[in-house]
């Protein structure tokens, strides 16, 4: 099977050149592998250097109160942060953060890795949540680096716990120590011989609670739009979302909504313009209030931020399998509804098991729920309290006496 896989690497890296005649997301990520190795010659030679590696934009925020936390208590520590996709090297910089050099991880290559580590010499790599790549993390046991994962989320549909998936479970018993968010994953772990682990939480509870309590300067935009309310926010939204507010709309006239589009083109804003059917305005173009029931966020960055205007969210992606982030409306005290394809995202059955998260399959739906959580101030409050309850993740990572030992 080993042999197989650095086929199977070298097959993929073949269509991934092929794909990106066609694909622009794709050929980002071909170009802008082409100079890692030059890239790592920036690195100080005398630096202690604690790598990352985040799949996407969404496992960075999960590794960011962990990078932060390691920064403050290592202060010479050389952050080195790597991304598979676009998405996570075009936005990273957008928060804020200690990242000393960030580049594209090379493709998993045992040649490749075998050079990156003698490059960049991390005393400690850690995966963010998933990805893992056998041949990288081969070469780290070789070069006795040590490996952790945090904020691990696994399911036993995957790969690893398969009869067929012995090679990969391989690459997972080599890494040394494991922080997963929940119970399933470390009962996971613990059926392929795993022991080196410990139930710290989601890091991403760290992350919202610290951008909440950073979060100073309001928007006068959306300060302005959301002078009258009731607000609801459309967060991170596809077709589905957008057909359930236009019909929302219809029958909740006294309603306004922010919608914020996951995919934030012109063509796609006026897609979402004229199926409303009711006075909308993007956000790049607002100036005054004006009547219109609409406020579209045709940017990418403040959707956190602007959750905080808002009286409820409903959340992209629980139609398809792919629930965007939860937590960061949640944070602000808000009802949080989303679709009912959300079994990947653990977090979002704990919403639904304390109260404070609502599934719902319509606009009639939608309407229903949100006249029933009106008002609720004890809602607010336990919201508040769970938020909190979950925090901690980063620090249970940073202080562990494993981290610790490698770090002095």
């Amino acid at each position: 099977m080993r042999s197989l896989y650095q086929i199977a690497i070298h097959l993929f890296i073949l269509g991934m050149r092929i794909a990106s005649v066609y694909n622009k997301k794709i050929k980002k990520g071909i170009q802008g592998r082409k100079n890692w190795r030059n890239s790592l010659d920036d690195i100080p030679k005398d630096a202690n250097v604690i790598w990352f590696h985040c799949a996407s934009l969404g496992e960075f925020d999960q590794g960011l109160p962990v990078m932060s936390a390691l920064k403050k208590n290592t202060p010479n520590a050389f952050i080195l942060l790597t991304f598979f996709s676009p998405s996570g090297m075009n936005h990273y910089h957008k928060r804020e953060h200690p990242v000393d050099l960030t580049i594209y991880l090379p493709f998993d290559t045992k040649s490749n890795a075998r050079t990156f580590l003698k490059k960049a010499k991390p005393s400690l790599a850690l995966f963010v949540k998933y990805e893992f790549w056998p041949n990288f993390i081969s070469e780290c046991k070789r070069a006795k680096v040590k490996t952790v994962s945090i904020s691990t989320l696994l399911r036993s549909s995957q790969v690893y716990f398969k009869w067929y998936g012995g090679f990969f479970r391989g690459a997972l018993k080599k890494i040394d120590y494991f922080f997963v968010q929940n119970q399933q994953s470390k009962t996971l772990l613990e059926s392929i011989g795993v022991k080196q682990i410990e139930i710290s939480g989601d890091t991403r509870y760290d992350k919202v609670i610290q951008h909440k309590n950073s979060s100073t300067s309001p928007d006068p935009v959306l300060s302005q739009f959301a002078a009258e309310g009731p607000i609801l926010i459309a967060g991170s939204t596809w077709e589905v979302e957008e057909k359930i507010i236009k019909k929302f709309l219809e029958s909740n006239t006294k309603t306004k909504v922010i919608i914020a589009p996951h995919n934030i083109n012109s063509n796609n804003i006026e897609r979402i313009q004229s199926l409303l059917d009711c006075p909308s305005v993007r956000y790049t173009k607002y100036k005054e209030y004006q009547g219109n029931r609409v406020l579209i966020l045709d940017t990418i960055g403040h959707l956190t931020s602007a959750y905080q205007y808002a009286d409820y969210a409903l959340i992209g992606g629980g139609f398809s399998g792919n629930l965007h982030n939860i937590l960061e409306p949640a944070v602000y005290g808000i009802s949080v509804f989303f679709g009912p394809h959300h079994q990947k995202f653990p977090e979002a059955q704990s919403f639904i098991d304390e109260g404070i998260g609502f599934v719902v399959e319509n606009a009639e739906q939608l309407s229903q729920k949100i006249k029933a959580v009106d008002n609720q101030e004890e809602l607010k409050q336990k919201i508040d309290a769970f938020m909190q309850s979950q925090a901690g993740a980063a620090d249970k990572i940073v202080n562990h006496s494993f981290i610790k030992n490698i770090m002095h």
